[in-house]
C-alpha cells in the first residue's frame, strides 16, 4: 500500500468514516457516503467514494476469520483512498453495562467549520478518548466556548425528561452522527441548547455512534441515570431497523 504525503497527512485535511459491518454488510452505507463526500467537497478534495467501490472491496476481502460484528474504515485525501477493517469493541455485554461520562476540560470551538465534519484533524477526540482509559469513566463530553454541551469524544449525546428527548443543536458545534440522524428521523427530538446545570433535571441519558449504536449512560459527573423506557424504546427501534 503506497501512501502519498499530502495535506491530509501533513495538516489533517482529509476525511474518514467508520462503518459498522454486520455479517460483512455495511450499515447505513448511503448515509456514511453522503457525509464523507460532503466533507471532501468542503475540503476542496476532488475524490469521492461510491457504493460500488465499497461493495467491491468487501467482495474481494471475504474473511471467515472476521467476527460477525466488525467495522470498515474509509480514509480519503486528495491523493489517497484507503479501505481497512478494524474491530468493533462494543459487544452486547459492554452495552448492557452502560457508559460513565464526565466533562472534558477541552472546549469545542463552535465557530470552526471543522467540528461539523469528520476529518483527520481529530486530535482532541483521540487524546480525550485515550484519557478515559486512565480514569473511572468511558467517555467525555465537550462543552463549547459558551459553556453549552456539544458531544462526546466519539459520540452524540441525548437526554430524556418527562418522556421527551433532548439533544444538543448543531449550532453548539458537533458532528451530525449517523445514529443521531436515524433517531431524528424516527422520534420527535428537541434539538436545544443545554448547559451542565440543565442536566440535574434529566432522568435518562444515552450516547450514540455507528459502532455502539445506542449506549445507555449510567452517570455524568455527579448525576446518576437509569435506563428508562424511552432509552429502551430507542434501542429497540434501532435494533429492529437493522
Amino acid at each position: 500500500m503506497n501512501i502519498i504525503l499530502d495535506d491530509a497527512f501533513q495538516f489533517g485535511l482529509g476525511a474518514f468514516e467508520t462503518i459498522c459491518l454486520r455479517c460483512h454488510q455495511p450499515m447505513f452505507l448511503s448515509w456514511h457516503l453522503q457525509r464523507i463526500n460532503a466533507t471532501l467537497q468542503f475540503l476542496g478534495i476532488s475524490q469521492r467514494v461510491t457504493q460500488e467501490e465499497v461493495h467491491s472491496f468487501l467482495e474481494h476481502q471475504q474473511d471467515t476469520s472476521l467476527p460477525p460484528l466488525h467495522a470498515l474504515k474509509i480514509m480519503v485525501s486528495e491523493n489517497n483512498k484507503l479501505f481497512t477493517f478494524r474491530d468493533n469493541p462494543y459487544t452486547a455485554n459492554v452495552i448492557q453495562q452502560g457508559f460513565r461520562l464526565d466533562y472534558s476540560k477541552i472546549y469545542r470551538n463552535e465557530t470552526s467549520p471543522l467540528v461539523f465534519h469528520k476529518t483527520m484533524n481529530y486530535g482532541d477526540n483521540i487524546i480525550e478518548k485515550r484519557r478515559t482509559h486512565t480514569l473511572d469513566i468511558d467517555e467525555v463530553l465537550f462543552l463549547n466556548s459558551r459553556g453549552e454541551i456539544c458531544e462526546g469524544s466519539t459520540t452524540n449525546v441525548f437526554f430524556v425528561r418527562d418522556g421527551q428527548i433532548y439533544t444538543p443543536a448543531l449550532s453548539c458545534g458537533l458532528l451530525p452522527g449517523i445514529v443521531r440522524r436515524f433517531l431524528l428521523e424516527h422520534f420527535p427530538i428537541n434539538q436545544v441548547i443545554l448547559h451542565p446545570e440543565d442536566i440535574r433535571i434529566m432522568e435518562e441519558c444515552f450516547v450514540t455512534n455507528s459502532l455502539i449504536g445506542i449506549m445507555p449512560v449510567t452517570s455524568l459527573a455527579q448525576k446518576n441515570f437509569h435506563t428508562g423506557p424511552v432509552t429502551r424504546q430507542c434501542m429497540e427501534a434501532y435494533e429492529g431497523y437493522l
